[in-house]
């Protein structure tokens, strides 16, 4: 029985010595990891750089598209929209005659409203007497303020229409401006399906990063281990003319048949956030 106790004994105080050993190992770790965090300002997030990337397409717009609206003024509510009606049935003609389809002509918006003046009340004109003994007496008078007086309807109508020949949106301008619209703005250039075209921007703009980060991590003797983040800002710059045909409009001047259409440049910039090692 001492045997086995005293064996206990020597066990218990080996198994307290290892004890000792592995809280003193664990404290002198933490110590070194605080010490080697915060005294030495180094951070427990992995080190990252970031890269800007842009890439550029061109490409030749294939869809013109022109937004014009009818307005017109009458007694009447009735009266003022069946005056829209007759000019918009000749601009509906009109774009029919240059196998506009009616999928690509489309109502974005259409209103009636009153319109209203304001009448002054004419005041009545004050009456002098004469008293007994030859003074002037001009009595005191009320003049009513004036009011807010319905005169009539505006009825108003606004269509946009996509040209598909886009070699023609000079010639269909010219004839929806010779039918009666009250304003006329445009064309606009735009590709149909630039979602290609996108990508393509998009990949050359990876590109462009992956290629600025390799020299980089090269000159600054680090390893590009993985990507942590990815952002995309896309734009495309459509050709505007709307300023230039206007002009013709309003001077009576004939319109150009054919309006260079030029390109447009779809474009994508990326950053890419690399972590470093």
């Amino acid at each position: 029985m001492e045997i086995q106790e005293e064996i206990k004994n020597k066990l218990f105080k080996v198994v307290v010595v290892l004890l000792i050993i592995l809280s003193v190992y664990f404290v002198v770790k933490i110590f070194s990891e605080i010490k080697k965090g915060s005294l030495l300002g180094e951070s427990s997030q992995p080190a990252t750089i970031s890269f800007s990337g842009h890439g550029e397409v061109n490409a030749v717009p294939d869809i013109a598209s022109v937004y014009f609206t009818i307005s017109k003024d009458a007694k009447t509510a009735k009266d003022a929209q069946a005056s829209v009606a007759v000019v918009e049935k000749k601009a509906l003609d009109f774009l029919k005659s240059k196998d506009i389809a009616d999928k690509d002509i489309k109502t974005a918006n259409a209103s009636v409203y009153p319109k209203y003046e304001y009448k002054q009340a004419v005041c009545p004109q004050p009456v002098s007497t004469f008293t007994s003994d030859g003074v002037v007496s001009s009595p005191s008078y009320y003049c009513p303020s004036g009011k807010q007086v319905l005169v009539g309807y505006t009825a108003s109508e606004s269509i946009t229409v996509k040209i598909r020949k886009v070699d023609d949106a000079g010639a269909v301008m010219q004839g929806l401006g010779e039918v009666g619209v009250s304003d006329l703005n445009g064309p606009n250039f735009t590709i149909d399906k630039e979602d290609a075209l996108k990508a393509e921007a998009r990949k050359l703009a990876i590109d462009d990063a992956k290629a600025k980060a390799k020299v980089l991590a090269k000159d600054l003797n680090v390893s590009l281990v993985k990507i942590t983040s990815f952002y995309e800002n896309s734009n495309g710059y459509p050709m505007m003319y709307a300023t230039a045909m206007e002009k013709a409009i309003d001077s009576r001047t004939p319109a150009p048949a054919v309006i260079p259409k030029g390109e447009n440049t779809i474009s994508s910039d990326v950053t890419i956030t690399y972590e470093i090692r």
